[in-house]
């Protein structure tokens, strides 16, 4: 595992049903199951990323995407949405030189 988990305790099990082990192991599957939907730390020396979104359309907060050429994470009040666009004009400026 690249995450630096511990991994649990799976007992041996008896020849015969034990209360005590089925509780042993239910402990253990509920401690795996913590560590592997636990995001945990990420340190990385090289990362490649290929073929990201270019908005932030059905991101979870946290993820990454690519816009305007930038690496972008996705938060709560800046939206990139998919297939905006703007222009705008206001009045026109007449420059003479003499």
């Amino acid at each position: 595992m690249s995450r630096n988990l511990n991994l649990p305790f799976f007992p041996i099990p008896p020849d015969e049903y034990d209360q005590r082990y089925f509780g042993e192991v239910l402990r253990s599957y509920s401690t795996y199951m913590q560590n592997m939907q636990n995001p945990g730390e990420g340190r990385n020396t090289f990362t490649v990323f290929t073929n990201l979104q270019t908005d932030d359309s059905g991101l979870e907060i946290g993820s990454v995407f690519e816009h305007d050429g930038q690496l972008r994470v996705p938060v709560g009040n800046i939206p990139y949405v998919r297939g905006s666009s703007a222009t705008g004009e206001i009045g026109k400026v007449t420059v003479i030189i003499s």
